[in-house]
């Protein structure tokens, strides 16, 4: 049984890389014209997506990498810099701007109907940060009991992220250009101090094998 800080790591790990109040803003331009139920509609459809996408590494994220050769220290090496990077990206507002970009070309390409799997679930949710994260919690929580776990982290995750898109008018007004850039940036520091964490143990793991 993992203990309880393994456990709120990993919770805050993946809601900081799914990043739910960042979402807000970019929710409320995609589905702009929509009436509360649509969006709504948009939003569980792009949470059921996300969540499925996230959860079959959750349980699989092993097997997929064997599949390529890849092992767990060398993911965790690689998944821990990229989570940096978006750490980077988060302290500096590069983030943002690299996701305004990504829904401004899907709406110009994509029906509106087809937002809640691109570019909501993928990538703004499942994106290869949270992706990369939940492949490396995988290797923490080793057994089936424990994945199912992770699992059960992921929904709340997700649950909050679809909260947030219930509430995004409210939160993107609450919160503010001001509230939104001061959160971001604390969240990139905590971000940063866990993919650093991963980059040591893969280390760690590379050099006793």
């Amino acid at each position: 049984m993992p203990s309880f800080d393994t456990l709120f790591n990993a919770f805050v790990t993946l809601l900081v890389t799914i990043d739910p109040p960042g979402l807000a803003p970019l929710f409320l331009a995609l589905t702009r014209g929509m009436n509360r139920a649509e969006r709504k509609q948009v939003g569980l459809r792009a949470s059921v997506i996300g969540f499925g996408l996230l959860a079959l590494f959750a349980v699989a994220g092993a097997a997929i990498l064997s599949i390529f050769g890849i092992t767990l220290p060398a993911f965790r090496v690689a998944g821990g810099l990229l989570l940096f990077y978006i750490a980077f990206e988060m302290i500096f507002e590069r983030r943002q701007e690299r996701k305004e970009k990504s829904a401004d070309i899907a709406i110009t390409r994509d029906h509106i109907h087809n937002i809640a799997a691109f570019p909501l679930a993928i990538p703004l949710i499942a994106g290869p940060g949270a992706i990369s994260a939940t492949v490396l919690l995988s290797g923490t929580f080793s057994t089936a009991g424990e994945r199912g776990l992770l699992v059960l982290i992921i929904a709340a995750c997700i649950a909050l992220t679809y909260l947030v898109f219930l509430l995004a008018e409210r939160v993107d007004g609450f919160l503010g250009e001001t509230g939104r850039s001061i959160l971001t940036r604390l969240l990139g520091v905590i971000l940063a101090a866990l993919a650093v964490q991963f980059v040591a143990d893969g280390i760690k793991a590379l050099m006793a094998a």
